[in-house]
């Protein structure tokens, strides 16, 4: 199906644009009062994700609500690792824990890279959401990163150090490389299918990247994040996003990616002094820029746009927090859409 508004993926291929496309990460979610209706009428947010009818709507919610350019698929990136064989939950106002965590050798190999079977509900998402799009903007969508996995299932739940999934990664290289190498499989199979199910463009959020140092980041981010994107180029445009990696910046660029993202730690002009004005990035206004009064988050959003100049996909420097108040939202959308070359 023809996507009505391509402004997107014209962006991605470099053409010239009359104006930046605008989407938020978690632009699906606690911001819209549509959201928590939905969430609020189920037993859990695990059980909205594996629902491919409520996923559609809370998908297509902040294109209807905020007018944003792109739709992203609702899920988790979690859902490989459960595929994999290590299920999680998800604890109200912890985050995700996992009961069972990976250990040993025999641990890793206990684990399977056939996920697919496991993850239809996913694909059934991605069917509703296209049939109920109808081709307005086009779906994106995405996967945690190899080592964002790893952390997970090594830490059994979010940290602000990973250090237990650092520990392993220094004390165990070889079955480090052994657990990435099988996370990276599966999620090579799982991106895949998404593109076989419609999907415009992919997103690898390595959300934990930047607890890594440049050295270990280049051991053990960059193969994999490679053998990932080489795989979908051929098919999809891929953006990538290593949260925190801003030393490595060089090193994301050689891996291939169409749009690297950006956080809010590094300034349009020296991401631009890095990555050279061709490069098409994504990103990167600081999200509690949107607390401020609309005024000042105008002004950051043009000084922010002017400066990265074109190829450049607008978006925040992470997902947008839960309690941003939707008109903060809706004036940073307004904002870009407004605005032109």
């Amino acid at each position: 199906m023809q996507v009505k508004n391509d402004l997107l993926l014209r962006t991605v291929k470099g053409e010239k644009v009359e104006r930046p496309p605008v989407w938020l990460m978690r632009q699906a979610g606690r911001i819209l009062p549509q959201y928590r209706a939905v969430r609020n009428s189920l037993n859990g947010f695990i059980a909205l994700v594996k629902n491919p009818e409520l996923v559609a709507e809370v998908t297509i919610q902040p294109v209807d609500e905020l007018g944003v350019d792109a739709a992203i698929l609702f899920s988790d990136i979690l859902v490989i690792p459960e595929a994999m064989g290590l299920p999680y939950e998800l604890v109200e106002k912890k985050g995700p824990y996992f009961p069972k965590v990976i250990q040993s050798k025999s641990d890793i190999e206990a684990l399977t890279t056939e996920v697919n079977p496991q993850l239809d509900y996913v694909f059934g998402g991605i069917d509703k959401t296209l049939e109920k799009l109808e081709g307005r903007v086009p779906l994106i969508g995405f996967s945690g990163a190899p080592f964002t996995l790893f952390c997970y299932m090594i830490e059994g739940s979010g940290s602000k150090t990973f250090s237990k999934a650092k520990r392993f990664l220094y004390q165990e290289p070889e079955l480090s490389h052994q657990l990435l190498q099988k996370i990276t499989t599966a999620i090579i199979q799982y991106t895949n299918e998404k593109v076989n199910r419609g999907v415009h463009l992919i997103q690898i959020f390595d959300s934990w990247a930047g607890v890594l140092d440049e050295q270990s980041y280049r051991e053990f981010c960059i193969p994999y994040l490679r053998e990932i994107v080489q795989s979908l180029k051929p098919r999809v445009p891929v953006t990538l996003f290593s949260k925190g990696a801003w030393f490595a910046l060089h090193d994301i660029q050689r891996v291939g990616a169409d749009v690297i993202g950006l956080d809010w730690n590094i300034s349009p002009s020296q991401a631009r002094d890095l990555l050279g004005r061709e490069q098409v990035v994504q990103g990167n206004l600081d999200p509690c820029m949107l607390y401020a009064d609309d005024q000042m988050i105008e002004n950051a959003t043009i000084k922010m746009i002017q400066e990265f100049g074109r190829n450049h996909i607008v978006n925040l420097g992470h997902g947008v927090y839960p309690d941003t108040p939707l008109d903060k939202v809706k004036t940073f959308v307004n904002c870009v859409k407004s605005f032109r070359y």
